[in-house]
């Protein structure tokens, strides 16, 4: 009598221990699915909504534009080497300046005159100063 009661003792200690999933029933299995899709088009939706917004900026961004630095800098030498082959002129500007010491440039320019026009509307100097710290080097 004692191993009876030991055994539906075991038996209903099991069934009482079933995973808390399995209680649930057939009810919320089958309405589980169709709430997941409709949480998803939800969401679809709201993301669709968010994303067409349109959104003004003030300032636009521009692709394909050469921005314009002007540096003010104390020059101290100017190298050119002009390659009369490739028709375009390697500028090296040293400067005395602590935080900015060397600017390189290229032109499309090989003719002395024109080179020194362009180098002096490019640093905001004379012709006459271009002129004084310039030194060339030809290749050809």
């Amino acid at each position: 009598m004692a191993r009876n009661t030991q055994q539906n003792h075991q038996q209903n200690h099991q069934q009482n221990h079933q995973p808390w999933w399995q209680g649930l029933g057939t009810d919320f299995w089958l309405t589980l699915p169709v709430l997941a899709i409709l949480f998803w088009f939800g969401c679809s939706w709201m993301t669709a909504q968010v994303l067409s917004r349109p959104y003004d900026t003030k300032e636009k961004l521009e692709a394909d534009t050469q921005l314009e630095v002007r540096v003010a800098a104390n020059v101290a030498t100017i190298k050119a080497l002009i390659n009369r082959a490739e028709g375009i002129t390697q500028v090296e500007v040293q400067t005395s300046d602590s935080t900015l010491r060397k600017l390189e440039f290229e032109f499309p320019v090989t003719e002395p005159n024109q080179l020194e026009a362009t180098i002096a509307q490019e640093l905001g100097l004379s012709r006459a100063d271009v002129r004084k710290l310039v030194r060339y080097q030809i290749m050809d």
